[in-house]
């Protein structure tokens, strides 16, 4: 934010404080005048201003403050007497000597209450099963998460589970996935999955406020997961152009994670990034482990096109599912999955398609025990008992849609792209070489 912008900033909030403030909507009136006076201190000790000028903003961040005063504790009455008197208590009154630390606590109660949609309650239901390959990853996350909580014996003394897990690699490889195996396989374990919007807040001071509170929530519900997703957008490398609000979310980050006096056993922080290159020096050596979650290998794929097919009707070989794995080198899991989808959406087009339908006998929609011979699929014009009809004229239960075929597969790949560049698979593969290990 520049100069004049954040100054500015203090004078619109300090504006709507006293229009608050006259409309007697004191509680809202409070908040503005508390946050305009940070906005306008931040204008002081940081941006330039004339001696003159520094003088005038204090002068009135005294009256802005003395007004928010009188405010603090006719709510605070209020809230405890619950009287009906609509007016502000005079500047003479006493104040209590624990109003800030009332303060203090009613601001932290706000601060958890907007980090408790970030613990999952309901378990993805994502077994260690369901994740194709990605052998290591799921050894060291099951270091680090399920053995501490299962045999807490055998991490004593000096051995003790990871504390930072960083998984990185290409979009679309399953480093998400992985951490929803996580929340679902870890039981006794509280799982705090967060972004940048759940810490970033347009307020000056309270995106470090939050950091500091998801730690401590994480610590009070030992033990406890911490996955931030695109950590990247975080914990970028510092820099002297980067905004004030940015580098002291970094080093509340560092503080949390491995500051003196912070008890993060049975804490796992794990991040998931696609350009580690960017991250801050300093929170990558945090991260312990870091490990390349690469594109899937040929076996990967063809298990990754397995569970994408799932139980859907379709006459494919185990060949044409390796012949498909094969053809689809460089795509990753999250490609595979679309081309999947697409190609299961084949016979939805041909019923679309279609301008004649045949009948045939299958299972009746209503009871598939029961055996009908008037269901209808879709067909060429010139196939025995063709008739003329669009999909429009089929009844709901009598549809009965063609199978998912090796055509169909083929038909999708060849408009199939793979989303992942050389350039970006080469910036990783540096990355590992150096800093990281093989997932």
């Amino acid at each position: 934010m520049t100069n004049q912008g954040t100054l500015q900033k203090a004078i619109e909030l300090v504006t709507k404080a006293t229009e608050e403030d006259k409309n007697k909507n004191y509680e809202e009136a409070l908040k503005l005048y508390e946050h305009s006076v940070e906005y306008f201190l931040h204008a002081i000790k940081y941006e330039a201003q004339s001696d003159r000028a520094k003088e005038s903003i204090r002068a009135k961040c005294v009256q802005y403050l003395e007004r928010a005063e009188k405010l603090k504790t006719y709510v605070r009455n209020k809230d405890t007497t619950n009287k009906n008197d609509k007016k502000p208590v005079k500047a003479g009154d006493a104040a209590n000597k624990d109003d800030d630390s009332d303060e203090e606590d009613k601001d932290k109660k706000k601060l958890m209450n907007q980090l408790e949609g970030a613990i999952v309650i309901e378990k993805p239901n994502i077994k260690w099963s369901d994740v194709a390959g990605l052998e290591g990853a799921k050894e060291a996350l099951k270091e680090a998460v399920i053995l501490p909580i299962k045999f807490p014996h055998l991490f004593t003394g000096n051995r003790k589970p990871w504390k930072g897990i960083l998984l990185f690699g290409p979009p679309g490889t399953g480093k998400s996935y992985l951490a929803k195996a996580v929340a679902t396989e870890a039981n006794n374990s509280t799982f705090f999955s967060v972004s940048s919007s759940n810490l970033v807040s347009k307020w000056l001071g309270e995106s470090e406020k939050l950091v500091k509170n998801l730690f401590e929530m994480a610590r009070q519900h030992k033990p406890s997961i911490i996955f931030i997703d695109e950590v990247d957008s975080l914990t970028s490398s510092r820099s002297d152009n980067e905004s004030e609000s940015a580098r002291r979310i970094k080093t509340e980050f560092l503080v949390q994670m491995q500051g003196v006096g912070n008890d993060n056993d049975n804490v796992l922080v794990l991040g998931a990034t696609n350009i580690p290159w960017v991250l801050d020096a300093a929170i990558r050596r945090r991260f312990e482990k870091r490990i390349y979650i690469p594109l899937p290998e040929e076996h990967g794929r063809l298990q990754i096109i397995k569970i994408n097919i799932g139980n859907t009707d379709n006459n494919l070989t185990e060949e044409d599912i390796r012949v498909l794995a094969k053809k689809t080198h460089g795509f990753s899991g999250a490609d595979i999955s679309v081309l999947m989808r697409d190609a299961l959406m084949q016979p939805v087009r041909k019923v679309q398609s279609a301008t004649h339908f045949k009948k045939m006998s299958g299972p009746s929609r209503s009871d598939p025990n029961v055996t009908v011979d008037d269901l209808l699929t879709p067909c060429s014009p010139g196939e025995k008992g063709a008739i003329e009809m669009s999909w429009v004229d089929v009844p709901g239960d009598k549809l009965l849609e063609p199978v998912v075929s090796m055509k169909d597969m083929l038909s999708s790949l060849s408009k199939a792209k793979p989303t992942v560049n050389d350039a970006d698979l080469e910036k990783l593969k540096k990355f590992m070489n150096d800093f990281g290990q093989e997932g």
